[in-house]
């Protein structure tokens, strides 16, 4: 049996799962990275501690799952035996220095706001609609032109260095390929490079007049690849006798939407992960996004380009997260569903979590998180509980952006990450949705997409008909009659409101 080993470099941690060609999970390990948040609004990441835990996740997998052909099974670990793919977190920005190998600073995350200035200059200069014709976004600090910029402009040196051809730039899965490769690939996926707002995604390349808004040497680029290519071999470190292949590269967004199988126009999926992204299969042709939405590249396969709308919200595990971690009221995110289901409604609370802004579709980088209709009556699991239904409610302003848009609501929608196992979660989205929520048997599904995108680029499957069998529900929540969904939702409109006017 020949095994796949899927990389999921994500915003917290970095996961390595094993697949076997039938598209079935197998093992998994996890190992996390740190979060540094320097000043207000800053978050950074260690680029080379992720790439060692890369590598520790991959010897953990290899050496402790009976399945892998580890050396203790006694089967030689050789190109024959595996491959390797990645899906990752988008729009992270890394700048290294191509002889010696080191960033030159730490990593400038998706969810950093310290570009958020520039894109308010960019905006009152007009720049805004050149943006968005040329690389479907919104003039934001989410996307990594922005932190790439930064990083050129404040670390001594780097602008020169830059200028002479010796700093490459890339997000997250760039830089394991380089690292994974020796030095010898810079490339990315179209996907990854459409959320840079530095390609254009009609002509699928670089483009000049966006590297020049944000004075970015185009000597940094990497190769341009699509999600299906063969990106080059590794020995991981030593970890195998002999190279294996790696192929099959996208972003984490995208490879759910292949995961959930989304390959007709009009399919589409949520994922809930430290952000959330709602994305909708439009086809191959790449149409002006509606307002408070962008167009990106969906995936790319078979000599073509299919695209997708796109919403991105900032925080919903990450909330989840913030309520154990920093303000403990739980030991575990896992243990909310009991705590909000101990309480027959909200109280009247109602959590904006804008820890780094809003996205989607109010981009507001400016606005701070706030918690509204605090009373004496107010318990921590009212707390708990309005946290999980801000989820529900930043899915639902994004649906119902896309709803305008075509002219109908989606029939179901495709639901994939850690808080789909939360039942009340995932049956409030329905009924806010008054829309069927679907899980399907793997959780990871951005995973499962890039391990599909693996077995497309070494020609396992022909075409998308071989891997759609593969996909299981497990699980589908329908909307249930819910009088109050309007007066719910109004209340928070009302918050988000206050916070943006």
């Amino acid at each position: 049996m020949n095994y796949i080993i899927a990389i999921d470099q994500s915003t917290s941690s970095t996961k390595a799962l094993l697949f076997d060609e039938q598209c079935k999970m197998v093992a998994r390990t996890n190992v996390d990275h740190k979060q540094y948040y320097p000043q207000t609004g800053w978050v950074e990441h260690d680029a080379e501690e992720i790439y060692q835990n890369m590598i520790e996740a991959i010897r953990l997998l290899i050496d402790h799952s009976p399945f892998s052909g580890g050396a203790e099974c006694g089967v030689a670990r050789t190109s024959d035996n595996f491959s390797l793919c990645i899906t990752n977190q988008r729009e992270t920005a890394v700048v290294w220095n191509k002889a010696t190998g080191k960033p030159i600073a730490n990593a400038v995350v998706w969810q950093d706001t310290r570009g958020a200035q520039l894109c308010r200059e960019l905006r009152s200069q007009g720049k805004a609609k050149m943006v968005f014709d040329k690389s479907g976004l919104l003039i934001d600090p989410n996307f990594s032109a922005t932190g790439v910029k930064w990083l050129l402009d404040n670390i001594p040196g780097a602008r020169e260095q830059a200028v002479r051809g010796e700093l490459l730039m890339g997000t997250m899965e760039t830089w394991l390929i380089w690292k994974l490769t020796g030095g010898t690939v810079h490339a990315t996926d179209y996907t990854n490079a459409s959320r840079t707002m530095l390609f254009n995604i009609h002509t699928m390349q670089w483009d000049d007049d966006l590297l020049q808004l944000f004075d970015i040497p185009r000597s940094m680029m990497p190769e341009l690849k699509p999600c299906d290519a063969i990106y080059g071999e590794t020995t991981c470190e030593g970890l195998f006798a002999s190279p294996i292949t790696i192929a099959g590269v996208l972003g984490d967004s995208h490879g759910a939407l292949v995961g959930q199988m989304c390959f007709t126009k009009g399919s589409g999926k949520v994922t809930y992960g430290t952000g959330s992204s709602v994305m909708v299969n439009i086809g191959e042709e790449p149409l002006p996004a509606p307002e408070g939405l962008v167009t990106s590249v969906g995936f790319s396969a078979f000599g073509k380009t299919y695209y997708g709308y796109e919403g991105n919200i900032y925080s919903t595990g990450a909330t989840l997260k913030w309520m154990s971690d920093q303000l403990g009221l739980v030991a575990h995110p896992s243990e909310m569903e009991a705590q909000a289901t101990s309480v027959s409604d909200n109280g009247g609370v109602y959590i904006v979590p804008a820890f780094s802004g809003l996205g989607a579709p109010w981009w507001k980088s400016n606005v701070k998180g706030a918690i509204f209709g605090l009373t004496f009556a107010t318990t921590k699991a009212h707390i708990l509980r309005a946290a999980l239904e801000s989820i529900a409610y930043q899915i639902r302003d994004l649906v119902d952006v896309m709803a305008r848009t075509t002219g109908s609501r989606l029939s179901e929608i495709c639901a994939d990450g850690g808080p789909t196992k939360n039942q009340f979660l995932m049956q409030f989205q329905a009924d806010m949705l008054d829309t069927s929520v679907v899980c399907t048997e793997v959780d990871d599904a951005s995973a499962l997409g890039a391990v599909i995108m693996n077995g497309f680029a070494r020609g396992l499957w022909s075409g998308f008909d071989d891997v759609i069998a593969f996909r299981k529900v497990t699980q589908t929540y329908t909307p249930q009659a819910a009088p109050q969904r309007e007066m719910l939702y109004q209340g928070w409109r009302n918050a988000v409101n206050q916070l943006i006017r």
